[in-house]
């Protein structure tokens, strides 16, 4: 099957519109194509992705806002129209896998636009409960609309053979046999990159089951969760705002709130003081457990070095104003560390934001008795939020990360006196983002450096009551199992 050319239109004389053939025989009419404002909408959020790097998380709720306003769109809409953006993102490479099957061409060689209806249209027929004749009609007519009559026949013809059968049926003729290659059937059948199961595996260790569970749970929908800043808000002030049929409270942190049924965090008045806000329990157990870990001596200055956007800083100033602790945020990016300063309005104790690169800080050694560094990472920890991150990373990625965490780390041990806590984490699982930086930078590994003072702490008694945290003494958190990003955790006290 070949992908037909876009055609210059043909107008008949004075201006009009064709009404059929041209040549004398009698034809269909013409009829202008109906635009459908959710798949519109949703095929909007994916060129933004594809053409400007975007993120679906970012793009998606100003053009879900524009839409209520301008189209009217309902809840129903909105959850219609998120749900295409998001299946189709999470499921791409299957779709990719199933649309190759369906055309005589290779896939790079398939217009950007054109694939994006296909893959949408892929995901209504294979991943969705939308009847197919629905699933074809619809976006064969958003083919019409963004891409041309012509290429709309394409797409017609590429979705009637997806059609062919269901996911399974298409998962056993794309995907090779586990025994055969067991990482590119995986790859294939939960739509991960190759190397993206090669390299969450050797993190979680074990057999199939585990690593079949861990990237199923990447490709469900997570639930949005909340934190009641301590001294500012409170776990049942935020469950009774949501309502008892559509919140719960975390699994592991005292401070969150689930939204299990969804809806608008900003539509929560905490929230929108920011009394409270949204942030992975993950993430504020990272924070909880740095707080808690004891140090020797003083206990006054607490430093977040990499703090944008500034969820972890803002439950941290919470904490720290509970012992009456001073909290210092740097951000490297001005125009982050704006977005700290706004998590961190209103904090009870005192604060102070700066715009710092955490490699050549502007405060003395030793200044502080907290340190966290939450450096730069890959961000494959958090695919389930960001599904379009597991296609724009490759392997170099992770060569680029690694000199900026080794520095940061190094930094964050020089800034924290003797007896004081170091708490490293990233929003990764790679072995290279966690372990090995923190290894190489305690054994003084790489040019010029030398082995730094400090011991690791088992930081699992910090997590009180959360399983399945490991052998230790590092934390690695997981999707499958904890319910939350995978968020990675070491805390190292500074000896000499």
């Amino acid at each position: 099957m070949s992908e037909q050319p876009r055609q210059p239109g043909r107008r008949p004389a004075g201006g009009g519109k064709p009404s059929g053939k041209q040549d004398g025989r009698p034809g269909k009419p013409y009829r202008r194509p109906q635009k459908d404002p959710v798949r519109m909408l949703a095929f909007e959020a994916l060129r933004a992705v594809d053409e400007r790097d975007a993120y679906a998380n970012l793009v998606l709720p100003p053009l879900l806002k524009k839409a209520r306003q301008n189209e009217g769109f309902e809840a129903r809409d909105a959850a219609l129209a998120t749900e295409l953006v998001y299946g189709t993102l999470r499921r791409q490479g299957t779709y990719d896998a199933v649309i190759k099957a369906c055309i005589d061409r290779p896939l790079r060689e398939v217009d950007p636009p054109v694939l994006d209806v296909l893959s949408l249209g892929a995901h209504q027929l294979l991943g969705t409960r939308i009847p197919t004749h629905a699933a074809v009609s619809a976006s064969v007519e958003l083919a019409r609309v963004v891409l041309g009559d012509g290429r709309a026949k394409f797409v017609n013809a590429v979705l009637r053979k997806i059609s062919a059968h269901d996911l399974d049926g298409w998962l056993e003729r794309v995907a090779p046999p586990y025994e055969e290659d067991a990482e590119e059937h995986l790859a294939v059948y939960h739509s991960h990159p190759r190397w993206v199961v090669s390299a969450l595996w050797d993190s979680l260790g074990g057999g199939r089951a585990g690593i079949e569970d861990l990237l199923e749970a990447d490709n469900e929908r997570p639930e949005v969760t909340l934190v009641a800043r301590p001294g500012r808000s409170t776990p049942e002030e935020l469950l009774a705002a949501v309502g008892e049929d559509s919140a719960l409270p975390g699994r592991w942190s005292p401070y969150a709130v689930r939204m299990a049924e969804g809806g608008e965090p900003g539509a929560l008045e905490a929230v929108r003081e920011g009394r409270a806000g949204v942030q992975d329990e993950g993430s504020q157990l990272v924070a909880m457990a740095l707080a808690a870990a004891p140090v020797e001596g003083r206990d006054e200055r607490w430093l977040d070095g990499c703090a944008g956007p500034g969820g972890k800083a803002a439950l941290l100033g919470a904490l720290a104003a509970e012992r009456g602790a001073f909290l210092l945020a740097s951000e490297k990016q001005p125009h982050r560390a704006r977005l700290v300063e706004r998590a961190l309005a209103g904090n009870p104790g005192p604060y102070q934001v700066i715009a710092a690169d955490g490699t050549r800080p502007p405060w003395r050694p030793g200044s502080f008795d907290r340190v966290l560094m939450d450096v730069p990472c890959s961000g494959l920890g958090a695919l389930r939020r960001r599904p379009e991150a597991r296609w724009r990373r490759r392997p170099e990625d992770l060569e680029g990360f690694a000199p900026l965490q080794r520095a940061l780390l190094r930094e964050a041990l020089s800034a924290v006196r003797v007896g004081g806590v170091v708490g490293y984490a990233t929003c990764s699982p790679h072995l290279a983002e966690t372990r090995v930086v923190v290894d190489d930078v305690l054994k003084g590994r790489g040019a010029g450096f030398d082995p730094v003072s400090a011991e690791l702490i088992d930081a699992r008694p910090y997590m009180e009551g959360v399983p399945a945290l490991g052998d230790g003494p590092d934390v690695q958190l997981w999707p499958h199992l904890h319910g939350t990003d995978a968020m990675y955790l070491a805390l190292l006290r500074r000896t000499a």
